[in-house]
């Protein structure tokens, strides 16, 4: 059986379609897939922040995280954003089990070196015995993107860093979820989709800003997981009707992620 970790931003979250979720059930009564989410929850977060008078500020797509900041981040991720894709999963007659990376130790986390960001973290160990055991009991896993240090202090993880640091500790494919097709580009005044990206690409034209804003963490991480074991990378759009099967099917959708010296044939 394989690993699928789905990262799913919380842009889409609200506007994914039920057969979204059926396709997910689909993959894990397949027999063939064992399917993790990890999602985010970035809108609902800056609003709640706003209600509360709370400022907020980004950095290179990662939110700036205070301890107030970090409070309301847990509050919304771990609470209403994780049991909703519960309820979701439950309603298209699946199972689901939500949990936080602070839950068991799952995501082991140590504070980034930019300390300009406050609590925000990086994932230095993943307990998959967790998932495992949630995957072999029958449930589909669904995780929030917290971490804690050994001293019990619990960081912001980036959805996209924290589906990535899953994927490599399984030897996953990882697919991100957004309600766009892929990573688009401007090149001499013409706007197109990269239907596949190398590394080296990636970084260039992160250097030359043309990959920018939310979607410079996600490619960031893709990176990192191709590096350290992740066996593919995609990013498709969910509110497309039967994306996720159609991937895992080996159809051509969004931008895959590939290692430099690799060569893809449709």
């Amino acid at each position: 059986m394989n690993y699928l970790v789905i990262k799913c931003g919380g842009s889409v979250l609200d506007n994914l379609p039920v057969s979204f979720y059926k396709d997910l059930v689909k993959l894990q009564e397949s027999g063939g897939w064992k399917p993790v989410i990890v999602h985010g929850g970035g809108p609902l977060i800056t609003s709640s922040l706003k209600k509360l008078g709370v400022e907020t500020a980004f950095v290179d797509g990662l939110r700036v995280t205070t301890e107030e900041v970090l409070n309301v981040v847990e509050m919304v991720l771990s609470g209403a954003v994780n049991k909703q894709i519960v309820g979701k999963i439950s309603q298209a007659g699946g199972r689901a089990f939500g949990l936080s990376g602070v839950d068991g130790d799952l995501l082991q986390a140590n504070a980034l070196a930019d300390k300009s960001l406050g609590y925000v973290g990086e994932v230095v160990n993943v307990n998959t015995n967790w998932i495992d055991h949630i995957l072999d009991q029958g449930f589909i896993p669904v995780v929030s993107p917290l971490g804690m240090d050994k001293s019990g202090q619990k960081y912001n993880i980036n959805g996209d860093v924290a589906a990535s640091a899953i994927a490599k500790a399984l030897n996953a494919k990882l697919c991100f979820v957004s309600d766009i097709a892929g990573i688009y580009i401007e090149e001499y005044g013409n706007t197109r989709i990269l239907t596949e990206l190398k590394q080296s690409d990636a970084i260039q034209y992160i250097q030359e800003k043309k990959i920018t804003g939310g979607m410079i963490p996600k490619v960031l991480a893709a990176i990192d997981g191709l590096t350290h074991h992740v066996q593919e990378v995609v990013i498709l759009n969910g509110m497309e009707p039967n994306r996720l099967i159609d991937y895992i099917s080996g159809k051509a959708v969004g931008t895959k992620l590939i290692r430099d010296g690799e060569i893809h044939y449709a």
